[in-house]
């Protein structure tokens, strides 16, 4: 008898909203500045294009079997605070999302996350059949609702996502926020703390997972290569817990996780000092300059520890991002984030910046 191959599906993957990233720039045939994916201004690391180079002679063999020297070069880079034994790495911060929620979530579990927030959170865990517990922040300055995710959890939940800087908003988790709840939170659940954006905030109470970690906390400090170092086209990220959740984490990734190049421009883009001083100075610069532009025309905007701002634009998101795009400037709206009306537009080199002012100027005072 023939059967309808649905009737085998995993009905928790019924059609739904699914993750769509940034566009890339169109063919045009006048200059296009990309900000609306939050890629490096300054490009890719020096270091880590030499390393890159080097590895494509070696692309006919397998890559390393683990990611061992990854891992111990992470280990200098914390100034041997953490082990090698204590971090994840992955095919970008994403896919160390999956590797964590494929180790911990059960069907009918529950995950926190808090919206606006990156969308991977809630999609990812439907994959594995878990009920996605969405606790809102705060408006208006989309606060944490400490009491709303402690009040949520139940023997169901297995994992709960913070993010701090925080995207779309580019808010952040005070460090007396994160130590109150940390001391709150049961240790039965896996708190997940995403920081790809750590290098840019420079709050005096800014706090990365860090202290957590090292203090035997159930925490895992999720972080990228793609934003800091320049390498989102290298798909390479890494996660850091204690030596107890990352030896168990360990047991599901699949040997040659990482392709040879990933791993040789990761490296050398850890060791590029100067070229992550020069970014982080460069989104600084930038992140000052743009908010005097919003505050010069009366932008509504939130203050930013991230390399790009959440706008509440002038126009319905869409006609602002066509109206901007006409002008040679990509932005992105991020309803899809859980912002409904909100644009996100991501601090560029002090060319894009100015071409960006310039374009606004034009949409608001045409």
């Amino acid at each position: 008898m023939k059967k309808n191959i649905e009737s085998i599906f995993k009905t928790h993957l019924a059609p739904k909203e699914v993750y769509q990233g940034g566009k890339n720039i169109p063919p045009s045939n006048k200059k296009i500045y990309k900000l609306s994916s939050n890629e490096n201004p300054l490009g890719a690391s020096p270091k880590a294009m030499e390393a890159l180079k080097a590895a494509v002679a070696k692309i006919d063999l397998y890559p390393d079997q683990t990611d061992i020297r990854l891992r111990e070069a992470l280990v200098q880079d914390f100034d041997e605070k953490l082990s090698a034994d204590q971090f994840l790495c992955g095919n970008s911060g994403s896919e160390v999302i999956d590797i964590i929620l494929r180790a911990f979530i059960n069907e009918d579990d529950e995950v926190i996350f808090s919206n606006p927030c990156f969308l991977p959170y809630s999609v990812f865990s439907r994959w594995y059949g878990a009920k996605q517990v969405d606790v809102p922040l705060l408006a208006p300055n989309y606060d944490l609702d400490v009491e709303g995710i402690l009040n949520a959890i139940n023997e169901k939940t297995k994992v709960i996502f913070l993010t701090s800087p925080n995207n779309p908003t580019g808010t952040y988790i005070p460090k007396s926020v994160m130590d109150d709840f940390m001391t709150r939170v049961p240790s039965t659940i896996v708190v997940v703390f995403d920081e790809v954006y750590r290098h840019f905030a420079d709050a005096e109470d800014y706090v990365t997972a860090l202290p957590y970690v090292l203090e035997g906390h159930n925490v895992i400090g999720l972080n990228s290569f793609s934003k800091t170092y320049g390498l989102a086209g290298q798909r390479i990220g890494y996660g850091y817990t204690t030596a107890t959740i990352a030896n168990y984490v360990r047991l599901i990734q699949k040997p040659f996780l990482l392709p040879l190049t990933s791993i040789e421009a990761a490296i050398g883009a850890l060791h590029d000092s100067e070229f992550i001083a020069e970014t982080v100075k460069t989104v600084k610069e930038g992140r000052s300059y743009i908010a005097q532009v919003f505050d010069e025309l009366g932008i509504t905007y939130w203050p930013s520890q991230a390399n790009f701002f959440i706008i509440d634009p002038p126009f319905p998101e869409m006609e602002f991002t066509d109206k901007m795009m006409e002008e040679g400037i990509m932005v992105r709206p991020v309803s899809q984030f859980g912002a409904p009306g909100k644009v996100r537009i991501t601090i560029g080199n002090q060319e894009a910046n100015e071409a960006f002012s310039k374009a606004l100027h034009k949409v608001m005072l045409p």
